[in-house]
């Protein structure tokens, strides 16, 4: 029984030359979008920054307004993102280990940032803790100062990032389980060796993430801050403030410049993040190689 020649349908041959020819114009529309989106104001950040020279440009930063919003900036995100990850750690904790009622209402709560314009959480705060908003009389007659000070600018900060470490850990508990972590109670272990020497370790990726998300958004927080600070310059304006206040004086040189510090915390911030990421995935790929410390062998160094 003889067989003819079998000859390739033109549909297979041309399968590779076409798949080839999609993912170059694929990679090439998602470049150009990167370039004109992100790349190229990146660039027009720092070109406008150093147009009028180095000694300008470092002479803006050196303002003392400037440098009184480069300290508020960062004193609100010291205390806004421990006080997020204290309340990430928890959530995620109950969320991931606990079955209770109001749970899906919860996860919708800690969501509601994410939903919620952030000036009209701002608004919020001062119909709560201005002068004539709901605890404003109170407030006053006891000379405490929220809106128009650091408190509701902590306050804001706080309500806006408080989802970040929370819908980090949240997932990543979920999927670790908790069969170490009972494991390591019922051979003699307290919650807080059951936490340091077990849960830590997991999660250390995912928590390190989500920081570094939440401090970005901490620093960058424009909307909410702008309606609880009342821009007094020197005193309540943080950096994206102080931005708009220079931009908004024709003083384009200075806005510029400080703009360039948020501009290179994104950098940082996206370099940090791509680093965890490589860390976490290449934790997970040893991970099965490399066997974990029991709590019996911890309690005997210990002693």
């Amino acid at each position: 029984m003889t067989t003819g020649p079998i000859f390739a349908s033109p549909f297979v041959e041309k399968a590779p030359l076409r798949a080839w020819i999609t993912r170059f114009v694929l990679t090439g529309l998602a470049l150009s979008f990167l370039f004109l989106f992100l790349g190229l104001p990146l660039v027009t950040v720092f070109l406008q920054a150093l147009q009028k020279g180095v000694s300008v440009y470092l002479s803006a930063l050196w303002q003392p307004d400037a440098r009184a919003a480069v300290r508020l900036t960062v004193t609100v995100a010291a205390i806004a993102v421990p006080l997020n990850l204290l309340f990430g750690l928890a959530a995620s904790w109950l969320i991931a280990r606990f079955d209770f009622a109001g749970k899906s209402i919860l996860m919708t709560l800690i969501d509601l940032p994410f939903s919620v314009s952030p000036v009209i959480s701002g608004l919020i705060y001062v119909l709560l803790f201005g002068l004539q908003g709901v605890f404003g009389p109170w407030l006053f007659e006891h000379d405490i100062q929220i809106i128009f000070a650091v408190p509701g600018i902590v306050l804001a900060t706080v309500f806006v990032t408080f989802p970040f470490v929370a819908r980090e850990l949240i997932p990543v508990m979920q999927q670790i389980g908790s069969e170490e972590e009972e494991a390591a109670l019922l051979m003699g272990a307290n919650g807080l060796q059951m936490f340091f020497r077990i849960t830590l370790p997991n999660i250390k990726w995912g928590l390190l993430y989500g920081v570094i998300l939440c401090n970005a958004r901490a620093m960058g927080e424009f909307g909410a801050v702008s309606v609880v600070s009342g821009h007094i310059r020197g005193k309540t304006n943080t950096i994206p403030l102080h931005v708009e206040i220079l931009y908004n004086e024709y003083n384009f040189a200075a806005a510029f410049a400080v703009a360039s510090i948020l501009t290179l915390l994104a950098l940082a911030t996206l370099t940090a993040k791509s680093v965890v990421e490589w860390r976490s995935a290449h934790s997970d790929g040893i991970a099965s190689n490399v066997p974990l410390p029991t709590v019996a062998e911890d309690t005997h160094h210990e002693h």
